[in-house]
């Protein structure tokens, strides 16, 4: 008997039901690629009314969308680069998603130092900043304030003195990328969706007249393949684009090139960073210092990149690099390799223009649609995910009309709040945090850690509470904190968390920020998910191999 899935159930014991559900009942729309643009899409076009799927060949967020600097920001530099119109679409777009998810997006104040010869000038970085204030409708509480050297220094005692002119002070906004896609993605299939992570597109169908007609998808996980017909298909595959414009044999005219971005973490009394910092590298490139959870972060480089795209990572020359420019504006601070804890790398899949730098080539998206009907979205920012969805839809249904199916209605993403969202906007978001925390204490976890828990995960928060009492001859049994356990199953049983890193690298953020608590939760980690998912030997022991992998890769640098 075919087991069936209930709307907005996100499992991972799910996973081969949702694919024979998806071969027996077809969906309207198929989106390959389960990053931030294929979780945005799925949303949009769900709460449009179109039976839509996505399948995502690694993890949700495992590429490009858990590797990005965390940050919804305004894009300042583009502005320096005159792309007036990224920078006012997508400054709009930061506050639609801190107001849709205020608890994985918050706003973060951001100092730009001014130095004698350096790339900004105070009155330049006045006009800038007024412009970009008004580009992005920037509210008054966060509008720009320029500082005398003395006030900048006071915001940030690290900053280098010779020669600081001054400050530029300004909002940005941080989010947690992975989790900000989990969430789109959880409201997705509330709305609907389908969703299925470990599901590679190995092979498009086509009906005789060459039309696109579904898709061939192999279960990385359970095995087996699955044909999944669709009405169409968009392929929003992140730097695996042109993988599947190759296998649709549309890859001509534009054509992605991949850039890679590093970050090192370092323990925040190691680099006690009082104030996130933006400014530029004497090569002219341009840097965040964020702290965030006791830690401080830093980066990002700008280099083209040929390799792996399932596996970028730090190289020599990029920590080097990043270490250079650190002590360049943090002299006092001597950081070495020693000092860093962790590290990221993640690509940014940009479509080509010749004869431009990394860091020259423009972050605006396009759509193709190929002869077949593969409708491709390429380049793009985290911040336009949303607008970027809606531009997707827009363009799916036209086509849709104009072979004589149903008129869709406008996109309502704009305020849809997300999973854990739905908390009656920003301004209510501390008020809803301090009310569970009480009940989270009243379920058995301490004020700190159900302050956490409501923070985290917003709305979901009394799910999680609910979780605690089954939880908890389960946490024993493996060793782990109640607070651990209950995000755990949470991440198993309503966040299709099928492997140990799925939940310590993008349901935690765990791996870069918290990386010695992997090493020492990771062996009960693997042993809980083991009981609760039925793995085999095999699996245990490959799962346990690639937390290995992922621990040195985030320490040590890899071969170029």
């Amino acid at each position: 008997m075919t087991r069936t899935t209930k709307t907005g159930r996100f499992a991972a014991e799910d996973r081969a039901a949702v694919l024979r559900e998806l071969q027996e009942k077809p969906p309207e729309l198929l989106v390959i690629g389960g990053g931030i643009t294929g979780a945005g899409i799925a949303l949009d076009a769900a709460s449009r009314g179109l039976r839509t799927a996505v399948v995502e060949m690694q993890d949700f967020a495992a590429g490009t969308s858990s590797r990005s600097t965390k940050l919804v920001h305004g894009g300042l530099r583009y502005l320096k680069q005159l792309e007036i119109g990224v920078v006012a679409e997508v400054g709009k777009e930061r506050a639609v998603v801190y107001e849709n998810g205020p608890h994985v997006t918050t706003p973060e104040w951001m100092l730009l130092p001014l130095y004698a010869g350096g790339t900004f000038g105070k009155l330049s970085t006045s006009i800038g900043l007024r412009v970009y204030d008004f580009l992005a409708g920037v509210k008054r509480g966060e509008r720009r304030v320029m500082l005398s050297a003395r006030q900048t220094l006071a915001k940030e005692p690290l900053l280098k003195r010779d020669g600081l002119k001054g400050g530029g002070y300004y909002v940005e906004y941080r989010t947690d990328d992975a989790r900000l896609t989990i969430e789109v993605m959880k409201k997705a299939v509330e709305r609907g969706a389908r969703a299925v992570n470990y599901a590679k597109v190995e092979e498009l169908t086509y009906d005789a007249g060459g039309k696109l007609t579904g898709a061939v998808v192999r279960d990385g996980i359970g095995g087996g393949t699955y044909t999944v017909a669709a009405g169409r298909i968009v392929n929003a595959a992140g730097p695996w684009v042109d993988r599947v414009r190759e296998l649709d044999g549309s890859k001509q005219g534009k054509t992605l090139r991949l850039t890679k971005g590093v970050h090192l973490v370092f323990d925040g009394v190691r680099f006690p960073l009082r104030q996130a910092v933006y400014f530029d590298t004497p090569d002219g490139r341009m840097v965040f210092a964020i702290p965030r959870e006791g830690k401080t972060y830093f980066g990002t480089t700008d280099t083209n990149y040929a390799g792996d795209a399932a596996h970028p990572a730090m190289t020599e020359a990029d920590r080097t690099y990043l270490l250079e420019a650190a002590n360049f504006m943090f002299p006092e601070l001597a950081l070495t390799a020693a000092d860093v804890e962790s590290s990221w790398a993640g690509l940014r899949p940009l479509i080509q223009q010749e004869g431009k730098s990394p860091s020259e080539i423009s972050r605006r998206d396009e759509i193709f649609v190929s002869p077949s009907g593969l409708v491709s979205i390429a380049g793009g920012k985290l911040t336009g995910y949303r607008k970027m969805a809606e531009t997707v839809v827009d363009k799916v249904a036209e086509l849709m009309l104009a072979e004589g199916g149903r008129k869709l209605p406008a996109s309502g993403t704009k305020t849809i709040p997300i999973s854990g969202g739905d908390l009656g906007g920003s301004a209510n978001f501390e008020a809803y945090v301090r009310t569970k925390t009480g009940e989270g204490m009243r379920r058995g976890f301490s004020a700190d850690e159900a302050a956490f828990l409501a923070r985290r995960y917003g709305a979901n928060a009394p799910r999680l509470f609910e979780l605690a009492e089954a939880a908890k001859p389960w946490a024993a049994k493996h060793g782990l904190p109640l607070v651990l356990a209950v995000q755990l199953r949470y991440a198993m049983d309503d966040e299709m968390a099928a492997t140990p890193a799925d939940f310590l690298v993008r349901r935690s953020g765990s791996l870069f920020f918290r990386i010695a608590e992997v090493r020492a939760r990771k062996a009960a980690v693997v042993a809980a998910m083991a009981d609760r998912l039925g793995w085999t030997a095999g699996q245990r022991e490959a799962y346990a191999a690639d937390m290995d992998r992922l621990l040195a890769e985030a320490v040590e640098p890899q071969p170029e």
